[in-house]
Parts: C-alpha cells; sequence; structure tokens
C-alpha cells in the first residue's frame, strides 16, 4: 500500500517515513501544503497521513481541494491542533480520523490499518482467501495455518489482491504499490514477486488476465 506523508517537522516527518516504511508500506514524504496538492494531483495513494499546520498551504486547504476533486482516499489528521473546534473542522472538511500529537506511533499504524481496511471494505482485520491469511497488524502469512515467509515487496503485491477478490490490478498499479519516489523500478518487478507468492502459496492463487494484469479470484 502506497502512503502519502505530509509532514513539516523533520524530526516527527523521519520518524513516521521509518515506521511506516518497517511496516513494509510504499511513502512519500512532502513537507508543505504546496507539493502536497501537487503529489495528490500526479499520484495515486491508499492513504494520506496530513498534517493540518503547514507553511505554504495550510492542511485544512489541501484536505479541501482532496475532496473537492472528488477523491475519496483515506485521510488521517495528524496535528498538534487539539481544541474540539479544529478536531471537528477537520473531519468536516473530509477527513476520516484524527490524532493528536504527541502520539504514540504504534496507536497511529492502527489507525492507519483501519482506515485502508475500511476502504477496501474489509470489516474483519484479518484478510483471508481460500487456505490464506494475512494479518497486516503483526505482518504474519499463513497457508493452511502454517506460517509463510514472505519478502516486503511480496506483501505489498499480494495485500490488495487479497484484499480484494475479483478486482483486476495492473502492473502499474502494483508498482504504484511497491515503489516511493526516487525508488528504481525494475521492469519484470512485479511478475517476479508474483512468480515468488505463487511459489510460496500455490499456483492457482494470483491468476493473469492477459493484457490487464493480476487478480485474486473470487473463489
Amino acid at each position: 500500500m502506497r502512503i502519502l506523508l505530509v509532514e513539516d517537522d523533520a524530526m516527527i516527518g523521519e520518524a513516521v517515513l521509518g515506521a511506516l516504511r518497517a511496516e513494509h508500506y510504499a511513502a512519500d514524504w512532502v513537507r508543505d501544503g504546496e507539493a502536497a496538492a501537487r503529489a495528490l494531483r500526479s499520484e495515486t495513494y491508499d492513504l494520506v497521513l496530513l498534517d493540518l499546520g503547514l507553511p505554504r498551504r495550510d492542511g485544512l486547504e489541501v484536505l479541501r481541494g482532496l475532496r473537492a476533486s472528488g477523491s475519496a482516499v483515506p485521510v488521517l489528521v495528524a496535528t498538534a491542533r487539539d481544541a474540539v473546534s479544529d478536531r471537528i473542522a477537520g473531519l468536516d472538511a473530509g477527513a476520516d480520523d484524527y490524532v493528536v500529537k504527541p502520539y504514540d506511533t504504534d496507536e497511529l499504524l492502527a489507525r492507519v490499518r483501519a482506515l485502508i481496511r475500511r476502504s477496501l471494505g474489509q470489516g474483519e482485520p484479518v484478510f483471508r482467501h481460500r487456505n490464506v491469511t494475512l494479518n497486516p497488524a503483526t505482518r504474519e502469512a499463513t497457508v493452511d495455518g502454517k506460517p509463510v515467509a514472505l519478502s516486503a515487496r511480496e506483501w505489498a503485491v499480494l495485500e490488495p489482491l487479497l484484499a480484494r477478490p475479483g478486482v483486476i490490478y495492473s502492473r502499474t498499479q502494483l508498482e504504484d504499490k511497491l515503489y516511493g519516489w526516487k525508488e528504481d523500478i525494475s521492469s519484470n518487478a512485479v511478475e517476479v514477486y508474483v512468480h515468488g507468492l505463487r511459489r510460496k502459496l500455490g499456483s492457482d492463487l494470483i491468476q493473469t488476465v492477459r493484457g490487464l494484469g493480476y487478480v485474486v479470484p473470487r473463489e
């Protein structure tokens, strides 16, 4: 999954970026509202982690512009503005959740998982399909109840496919979930990770749809 982190405080930004990447998220970090607006116009994200007190353009303005464009991407506001009126303003502007600084990183990551899960139409915290399960909270994968070791990139390919059986993801869409900015993209990366997943989880779990991409079948 790919996340946009919008945070102008260097210390907080570095810490959160590291925590997101440790959880296998592809994460991009911008430090002002103008850069955030540009990123949201040009890239596709699974979640936005948004500070409000930003230079060049306020976070609420960024949020209102995002919703005015028709985007439904989940937005988690993380800010030092702790007044009730500020929380109300953020939620009414289109935020999906709100956490006040200083926050616990584990709680922040749990909120991220919950928002992504809901955006995928998943109520259960564990993704299950046939004999395969994924637990985003523990980063554990199993086949027939037995643990299977997945690399971070294999996980990043499998999670969206398993979370939405029947939905075809193109190679480009999967690449977007694998890589952040400034990361080199191998021309056959997705194919390599799909091959590895088939070897570990079963050859029929991920199917190739010729000319379109990859899908985990509904049944």
